[in-house]
This record gives C-alpha cells, structure tokens and sequence, in this order.
C-alpha cells in the first residue's frame, strides 16, 4: 500500500485556528437541567472531569458520557484533566444511579467509562459490569457503550466486562507508540493492542473501538501504523481528534492539524478496513458515539 506522506508545520502554532472556536450554550435549558441531575444524584462525568470541549452541545443535546469508580485517577496522565491520587470512593450503589439519570434522559445510547483505578483487585471491573446490567434493565432498548482501562492486562476483568453483553468495548490508544511512555502513565502501548485483541477472541460479536489524540509529536507516517496496528487486531471503529491543553501543566500542542489533514486521515482509516472513521478537530471518543454506531452497522 503506497503510503501518502503529510507535511507539518516546523514549529509549535501557539493561536488555536478558528476551526476550533466554540460555540458554548450554557444557558441552554437542557444543558442546566443534566448538570442538575448531574449533581443530585453526586455522579460524575468524563465531559466535565477531562474538560471536554464538546460539553455544551452533547449536554444540550442531552447526550452525556459516564465516568464511574469516582473522580480520581490512580494515574496521571499527562495529557488528561482528570484528577489524581489515592481514590477513597467506591460506591456499590452508582451502578443504579447511573441507569436512573439514562433512563431520565431518554438516552438511545449510553457511555460509560471511568477512571483507572489500578487500587482494586479488579479494576472496577465489576461496576462496569453492574452499570451495563442496571442499564439494561431499566432501558432495553439502549445502546450501551464501555470506555475502559487497561485493567493493568488482567484477561479475568476484561471477561467480567464482556459477559455483561455492552454494545460497544472501547479502549483507547490515545497516542502512537514512540509517544506513549511519555503522554499515558503506567499504560502500554502493547498492552492496550493485547486488550482489544482478547475481546475479538472472547466475544467476537461485540465491535472494538479505540481513539487517539493527534498534535503531540508523532509523524504522519506513525498515524497510519497505528490503523495498521488497530486493524491487525481486528479494531471496528476508530475516532481521531486535536489534543488541546487542559491546563499549563499538561502536554503542551505540538501542531495543530487543519480540517482537511483530519479528513485525508479518515480516508486512510477508511481505506484499511474500519467500519467507520470520525476524525475531526473536536472529535472526541464518544463524540456523536450513537451516529458512529449506527454508520459502522451500514459498512
């Protein structure tokens, strides 16, 4: 397959293009009534928690994902807001929450995702698991989507997870493999391929996803190894976005890519067998994650 080869800026764009301008709606009456109901029932939310700058239209499309086990993180990954440290949270009864603010939201299709909580013998595994059958349960009809961790390579949590049947079993790359020892804590690069290929061979049925972050230093040429890399592993669907720096203490932007660079990338995905590609700047993992269901059931 004859590689194409994109060149990049030189240096560091310190203005964010207008291409990644926001339009906030904060004063949007679904947008203030799921951050209240956020809140009543102390659930957290990776849109918040990693600062996502798709909050206020997925929110005032009442569209949220999940983020489970607490909100701090036994990692610190240098590109991710989310807080660090020793978790002293682990509530049995969130699981029930969860299903009740979906079922509250009329939701289609649910993510859920959490941090890494490399303190238990598990990983979380078990609530994930709950969460999907409470889910199910109280929405029969929903799509049920898990964003998980590594669960430091334990085959034994991934099974656990899978057994609760989600629709969709994502883990993210994040980035490509020269970059990974530096943009992720204790995860690897391997390690997270390994994940994604046992659930194939476990579950065959249920489709795969991952994502990376793209303008923290890897090559164009590295970008298409980790599709190849993916789709080695038998990945259904992967989505592409621009990192941005949560704060002055994380990863600095190395480039940022331009609309079209995102679009070439698609194309390359596309090219490799994915069932569907979202690349964009703003893209995130579960960004219009229900469209990108229903586009992969088309392929």
């Amino acid at each position: 397959m004859k590689r194409r080869y994109m060149p990049m800026p030189a240096k560091p764009i310190e203005r964010k293009p207008e291409w990644l301008k926001i339009k906030l709606s904060a004063g949007d009456d679904n947008f203030k009534e799921i951050k209240s109901m956020m809140r009543s029932k102390t659930l957290h939310t990776v849109c918040e928690e990693a600062k996502c700058p798709n909050i206020h239209e997925c929110w005032a499309n009442r569209t949220a994902t999940f983020m489970i086990l607490g909100d701090v993180c036994t990692r610190a990954c240098r590109f991710c807001a989310v807080k660090s440290g020793l978790p002293t949270e682990l509530d049995l009864q969130e699981p029930a929450r969860v299903a009740e603010a979906a079922e509250q939201m009329g939701l289609r299709h649910c993510v859920v995702t959490s941090v890494a909580r490399d303190d238990l013998t598990d990983g979380g595994a078990s609530i994930f698991a709950e969460t999907i059958r409470q889910i199910r349960a109280r929405l029969p009809l929903c799509g049920v989507e898990v964003l998980i961790p590594d669960f430091l390579g334990r085959e034994a949590s991934l099974q656990t997870v899978l057994e609760a049947k989600p629709d969709i079993l994502n883990h993210n790359m994040e980035t490509v493999e020269r970059l990974s020892d530096r943009v992720r804590s204790k995860a690897k690069y391997r390690r997270s391929l390994e994940l994604l290929e046992r659930s194939k061979r476990i579950a065959p049925n249920i489709p795969t996803k991952s994502s990376i972050m793209i303008g923290v230093g890897e090559e164009w040429a590295e970008l298409l190894q980790t599709m190849d890399d993916l789709r080695a592993v038998g990945c259904d669907i992967m989505t592409i976005g621009q990192y941005l720096q949560p704060t002055k203490t994380h990863l600095a932007v190395e480039r940022y890519y331009t609309p079209e660079q995102f679009a070439m990338l698609k194309e390359e995905g596309m090219k490799r067998g994915f069932k569907h590609v979202e690349s964009g700047p703003l893209v995130r993992s579960s960004y219009h994650a229900h469209e990108q269901v229903q586009a992969a059931s088309k392929a």
